[in-house]
C-alpha cells in the first residue's frame, strides 16, 4: 500500500483529502503546517506528498526547498495544491521541482489520477536506475524518451583498462563521467612529499568524476584502476543535459551524492581517530564487493602494500605489521601479493 502525506493547514480540506485517498486505498499521513510535514517526512519516508501552497509557519515553496536539500527525502515526487491558479505562482512551484500543480476546488478523479501518474513514474524511474549496466542503459532510453533529449548519444563508450592504469590526474580538464561497468577505481590525492591518501573506492555500479562536471572545474586528484577495469564513458554534454533538465535524475543523483559524501565523511573520521586495527580492518573490508560483505563470504585481495597502505591511511610499515597479525589470528591468509579474507564477521567486529 502506497504512502501518501498530506500537508494542509486548513482542516476541512486536509480531512476531506485524507478521505478520499483512504477510500482509493491509500496509507495516508497528514500535517497541519509545513515544519509538522516535512518532520514527518522524514520520519515516514512517504511515496508522495500532496502540498498547500499558502500556508502558515512553512509554506509549500519552503517545504519544496527543504525536501530538495535533504538527501533522505528529496526523491519524492510533490504536488502542490493551491486555491491561486495565478501562472507566476504555477512557474515558481514548478521551477522549484513540483510534480505537478492543482488548483482548489479540486475534482476528486483528477486528484487521483495525477497521484497515479506520479507514483507510476517514480516507480519506472526506480526500476531503471538500479547501479547496473543495464540499468543505466535502461535510463538513458527512458530519458531519450522525453523529446528534450532526442539529441543524447544513442550508445556510450566503453574502454577497458589495465590494474594501475591512470583514469585522470589533478589538473586535467574534466570531460566525462565515469561509470564503473566492471572492476574497481581508487581515488587518491598525493602530497607535497608524494605520499598517496586514498579517499574513496568505486565499484561496480557507481559513478565517479561528477564533481568537476557539476562546478565546471579541473580534477583535484587522481584516479587510477584497482584491478582490471571497464568504464563506461558518458559525455559531458550528455550529463548536463539529463541533470539540469530531469528532475527525477537528478533527485537520483543528488541522493547519491549525499550517500557518497556520508561514505567519505565515515573513512575519514575512522582515518582520523580509530585505531590502526579498525583503519586496516576498514580498508580490507572497503576492496570487498557490497554482495561479499553482505553475505559475509571469504574473498581474496591482490593490491600492493602501498596502496592498502594508503587506503588504511597509514604506514606502510605499521600496515605489514597489523596484517601480520591478523594473519597470526587467522582473520586472514597471506600468500605473496594476495591476501585472502577469510573471517569477514570477525573483521567486522574490530570496527565495532
Amino acid at each position: 500500500m502506497k504512502k501518501i502525506l498530506v500537508i494542509e493547514d486548513t482542516l476541512e480540506v486536509r480531512e476531506n483529502l485524507c478521505e478520499i485517498l483512504e477510500l482509493a486505498d491509500y496509507n495516508v499521513i497528514s500535517a497541519e503546517n509545513g515544519k509538522i510535514g516535512i518532520e514527518k517526512a522524514r520520519e515516514e519516508i512517504p511515496d508522495l506528498i500532496i502540498c498547500d501552497v499558502m500556508m502558515p509557519v512553512l509554506d509549500g515553496f519552503g517545504v519544496m526547498k527543504i525536501l530538495n536539500k535533504t538527501p533522505k527525502i528529496n526523491h519524492i515526487p510533490l504536488i502542490f495544491l493551491t486555491a491561486k491558479a495565478e501562472k507566476a505562482d504555477m512557474r515558481k512551484g514548478m521551477g522549484l521541482g513540483a510534480d505537478d500543480y492543482i488548483t482548489k476546488p479540486f475534482d476528486d478523479t483528477e486528484l487521483l489520477e495525477a497521484i497515479e501518474i506520479r507514483l507510476k513514474k517514480s516507480e519506472r524511474i526506480s526500476a531503471t536506475f538500479d547501479n547496473s549496466e543495464d540499468g543505466l542503459q535502461r535510463f538513458f532510453s527512458e530519458a531519450k524518451a522525453n523529446k528534450d533529449f532526442e539529441h543524447l548519444s544513442e550508445e556510450k563508450e566503453v574502454r577497458n583498462y589495465k590494474k594501475k592504469d591512470i583514469i585522470y590526474k589533478e589538473g586535467q580538464k574534466a570531460r566525462w563521467l565515469y561509470f564503473v561497468v566492471s572492476g574497481q577505481i581508487r581515488e587518491y590525492q598525493v602530497n607535497e612529499y608524494g605520499k598517496e591518501l586514498t579517499h574513496q573506492l568505486y565499484n561496480e555500479g557507481e559513478f565517479f568524476g561528477y564533481y568537476p562536471l557539476i562546478s565546471e572545474t579541473s580534477y583535484k586528484n587522481f584516479t587510477a584502476c584497482t584491478q582490471d577495469t571497464s568504464l563506461r564513458l558518458i559525455p559531458k554534454e550528455d550529463f548536463s543535459n539529463i541533470l539540469f533538465n530531469n528532475r527525477d535524475f537528478a533527485a537520483q543523483f543528488i541522493k547519491m551524492l549525499a550517500n557518497r559524501a556520508e561514505d567519505t565523511e565515515k573513512l575519514l573520521i575512522e582515518m582520523a581517530y580509530s585505531s590502526v586495527r579498525k583503519k586496516v580492518a576498514n580498508a580490507l573490508l572497503a576492496l570487498a564487493t557490497e554482495a561479499q560483505r553482505s553475505t559475509n563470504e571469504s574473498y581474496t585481495i591482490n593490491t600492493t602494500r602501498d596502496d592498502l597502505a594508503a587506503l588504511a591511511g597509514t604506514a606502510k610499515e605499521t600496515l605489514i605489521r597489523t596484517l601480520s597479525d591478523f594473519k597470526t589470528e587467522k582473520l586472514i591468509e597471506i600468500e605473496a601479493k594476495t591476501i585472502k579474507v577469510s573471517k569477514v564477521n570477525e573483521l567486522k567486529n574490530l570496527i565495532g
